[in-house]
């Protein structure tokens, strides 16, 4: 009962503030949580997709517009063929869900997936394409998901793309500035800076997320395990970053 006073009293305190327009979360700590259980790192993962469906909801409630989700780095290619397996196919239930999720077309939600797609299985690269071309023209809420993501690749790959251009004369050396660096990340200039990076299971690292998004970004790490991230954790992230604001302009 207190706890839940306590969590009303905080969203309308952090309500009240400054939003911020982009908030970007590595969900970190799901194999943690459900080795702390006794459980498969599978069911880890389970509880985590969860989590994504109310901390969406969260950024509904506050009007927050933006929500990036690391989801699978490109060095979780590592991981073993049986975890792997798993996730995909965690992930494949995920898209369908979001196909079939009338709260998605209600509130306008565009969905994007950024990172190399084309290393995922067909199966989960046909959901994501579907997924995105459904909600193309939404335009109130966006939701990114990054998969098979890594920020030193979408570097190198936007340089390839842009020397492309060059070479076809699409553009001149000349041109290029920070707007055209934005326009050929994997966002296609769909998004760009990020306002809050939420880490979550106790690691104070950025792990190649967002690099060229996040140069700027506030930082909120938090200890607890992701699946077990609460309402609180977040409204306590958001209120930090308002703090800080308000720390530099007196």
């Amino acid at each position: 009962m207190i706890r839940k006073l306590y969590e009303i009293l905080l969203f309308r305190k952090v309500k009240s503030g400054l939003i911020p327009k982009h908030i970007a979360i590595i969900m970190d700590g799901n194999r943690r949580f459900a080795s702390r259980k006794g459980l498969p790192p599978y069911f880890g993962h389970f509880f985590g997709s969860k989590k994504v469906e109310e901390v969406v909801k969260w950024c509904w409630e506050l009007g927050v517009k933006m929500l990036t989700l690391y989801a699978f780095s490109t060095e979780n290619f590592r991981r073993s063929e049986e975890e792997k397996r798993n996730l995909f196919s965690l992930m494949e239930k995920e898209f369908k869900r979001v196909l079939n999720d009338k709260k998605i077309y209600e509130e306008k939600v565009r969905v994007k997936v950024v990172g190399r797609v084309d290393m995922l299985p067909e199966s989960l690269q046909k959901l994501i394409r579907d997924a995105e071309e459904r909600t193309k023209d939404h335009d109130n809420y966006f939701l990114n998901v990054a998969i098979a993501y890594g920020g030193r690749q979408e570097l190198v790959d936007a340089a390839r793309k842009i020397l492309k251009k060059v070479k076809e004369g699409k553009i001149s050396p000349e041109k290029i500035d920070e707007k055209v660096v934005e326009e050929n990340l994997y966002s296609d200039g769909y998004y760009s800076r990020v306002d809050i990076v939420i880490r979550t299971g106790g690691e104070q690292r950025l792990s190649n997320f967002l690099p060229w998004q996040s140069a700027n970004s506030f930082v909120y790490f938090c200890d607890i395990y992701w699946p077990s991230f609460r309402k609180i954790d977040f409204l306590r992230a958001i209120r930090s970053w308002q703090q800080r604001l308000n720390i530099y302009k007196a």
